[in-house]
């Protein structure tokens, strides 16, 4: 695997888990699911609060709402248009498994990732790559705690 491949990989993984984490503890009820104005506070306040856990400069700052936002577009393109625990539930209304759905339902939500995940992944390298080394430390140390508490310092 070429090193610009594994290094645009690991970036987005951490910034994936990055931006998840901090959503599923962060105090806010909306985060990446309430109306167009509460997703634009919510990136807002994870860029501010990942921004001083870094202590990234303000281009540093602009790249990572940029990867936020190609997040939830992605998030937002994965989730469709309608209910998707209604419609997994849906699979298994009947007396069977419904599996020519479930089949459907997951070459959807394949092509949606596939067809996101250059932009996401681009916008995952520019911010992991334009860190500093410490920097860059601290988002591993972060990963390492599978997405846990950031540490003192």
């Amino acid at each position: 695997m070429k090193p610009w491949f594994k290094r645009s990989l690991f970036g987005f993984a951490g910034a994936a888990l990055l931006a998840g984490s901090l959503a599923g503890c962060s105090g806010h009820r909306h985060g990446w699911s309430g109306s167009e104005q509460d997703r634009a506070e919510f990136r807002a306040r994870m860029v501010e609060r990942v921004g001083s856990k870094l202590d990234l400069d303000a281009v540093q700052k602009q790249k990572l709402g940029v990867l936020a936002e190609k997040l939830q577009a992605q998030r937002t393109a994965l989730r469709g248009g309608g209910d998707p625990r209604a419609e997994f539930r849906s699979l298994f209304a009947g007396a069977k498994l419904d599996q020519d759905r479930a089949k459907k339902l997951v070459d959807e939500k394949a092509s949606v990732v596939q067809a996101g995940s250059p932009e996401v992944i681009a916008a995952a390298a520019d911010f992991f790559d334009n860190l500093n080394p410490a920097q860059q430390q601290k988002v591993r140390d972060f990963m390492e705690r599978g997405g846990r508490r950031w540490g003192r310092g």
